[in-house]
């Protein structure tokens, strides 16, 4: 078994870059089902700066709840797990949600039973408030299994989604092209309005 992912560490990063920069984030989450809400929830004061998050496991709630286009998610080239999807979804939080300055989802097929060929592919998109929603940031990775028990490797690889989903917003790029991540880049992050 490789190391178990660590999600306590970057979510307090997380939380103190928005602490000192005054954003505000809010999460549009599909294989992850809340999990990094939920972590960035255990640590206090965080509420100041998450403003939510819309678990949109299902393809219905997908649309239902962010208007992604039936057409887009059951097309079999484009589908729910692709950047497509993973894309419209950030924007789409991030324009339902005023007060959030900077939006992330994350989608995937975590396994067991993936379709042929997505075994562990997860999708992130990231969109900032510039004035209007826009794409920031996007990746594509693909999580090995864990262990050979499918429950376990599959818990293992929703924390391994939640630590890139955080660890892709601490690296945010910022107008001046560095990361936000690191301590000499923190100050560059501007506060929100």
């Amino acid at each position: 078994m490789t190391t178990p992912p660590n999600i306590h560490e970057p979510a307090a990063r997380l939380a103190a870059l928005l602490r000192a920069s005054g954003r505000r984030l809010v999460l549009a989450e599909s294989c992850t089902a809340g999990l990094v809400a939920a972590t960035l929830a255990r640590i206090p004061g965080i509420s100041e700066h998450l403003c939510g998050s819309a678990v949109v496991y299902r393809n219905g709630v997908k649309s239902a709840w962010l208007g992604i286009d039936p057409a887009v998610l059951d097309d079999p080239d484009i589908g729910p797990v692709s950047a497509e999807c993973t894309r419209e979804l950030a924007l789409a939080v991030l324009r339902q949600t005023p007060e959030a300055d900077i939006s992330a989802a994350v989608t995937g097929h975590l396994g067991p039973n993936s379709p042929a060929g997505l075994d562990g592919v997860v999708y992130v998109a990231i969109a900032i408030r510039d004035p209007d929603p826009q794409i920031v940031s996007e990746s594509c990775r693909v999580l090995l299994a864990f262990d050979s028990d499918p429950a376990t490797s599959r818990v293992l690889r929703q924390q391994a989604a939640v630590e890139i989903v955080l660890n892709e917003v601490i690296d945010l790029p910022t107008p001046s092209g560095r990361g936000v991540g690191g301590e000499s880049d923190r100050s560059t992050m501007s506060p929100a309005p």
